[in-house]
């Protein structure tokens, strides 16, 4: 399978896989058709949401601020939302990408 990223008109929306409890915070390629996340934070108030927002942040270079989850805030699959103007959506993508592996 391949990642799929859909384009709206205030950001792109892709999905990922998030394992929490592991040993570091780092992306492992592709888990079907998502990203997969390996997070330390615990599964529980919502750390583990919180801690993937600011991971994804930071490794795509955007605010903290531009990353949403839009969908499966209490599942291992979700779907990120990522804020940033149209002419910026070619970048973002190609970094999107190069985490995917």
């Amino acid at each position: 399978m391949s990642l799929q990223i859909q384009e709206t008109d205030s950001g792109l929306v892709f999905a990922i896989f998030v394992q929490p409890r592991a040993s570091k915070n780092e992306a492992v390629g592709l888990y079907g058709d998502a990203v997969k996340i390996r997070l330390t934070a615990p599964p529980v108030e919502g750390k583990a949401n919180k801690m993937c927002a600011s991971f994804l942040a930071k490794s795509l270079g955007v605010p903290k601020s531009a990353v949403e989850i839009v969908a499966g805030q209490t599942g291992r699959t979700k779907q990120v939302k990522v804020a940033c103007p149209p002419e910026e959506q070619a970048e973002l993508r190609r970094r999107i990408l190069a985490l995917a592996g």
